[in-house]
């Protein structure tokens, strides 16, 4: 069983940075698989980035690349995700994820592949 609690949400102006953490619980963090998804109002949860057990390999949206970095420091058990150049269109409550199975690229993309999931931050940008 693994725990999520994020963290480091807030209201920022448009160009503003931001960084969000997610704390997880348990021994073998680094054997986990952990997303960043995020959801808007009336909208469905999409996929943000997301980064190996090792941190060795990230994957983004293409509507943060360049703009988000995911990292992870698993002698803390959490995973970050930096957001700079923020804009009105990335207010949403950010959501961390965690699964313990072998993750490839496409995997990593959808929420079905994530057993275990926080409760959210909410992120505002004002424009």
């Amino acid at each position: 069983q693994v725990q999520l609690v994020e963290s480091g949400g807030g209201l920022v102006q448009a160009g503003g940075s931001l960084r969000v953490s997610c704390a997880a619980s348990g021994r073998t963090f680094s054997g986990y698989s952990m997303g960043w998804f995020r959801q808007a109002p009336g909208k469905e949860r999409e996929f943000v980035a997301a980064i190996s057990g090792s941190g060795l390999s990230e994957t983004y949206a293409a509507s943060v690349k360049g703009r988000f970095t995911i990292s992870r420091d698993n002698a803390k058990n959490t995973v970050y995700v930096q957001m700079n150049s923020l804009k009105p269109e990335d207010t949403a409550v950010y959501h961390c994820a965690a699964t313990g199975a072998p993750v490839n690229t496409e995997m990593a993309l959808t929420t079905r592949t994530y057993k275990y999931w926080g409760q959210g931050t909410q992120v505002t940008v004002s424009s």
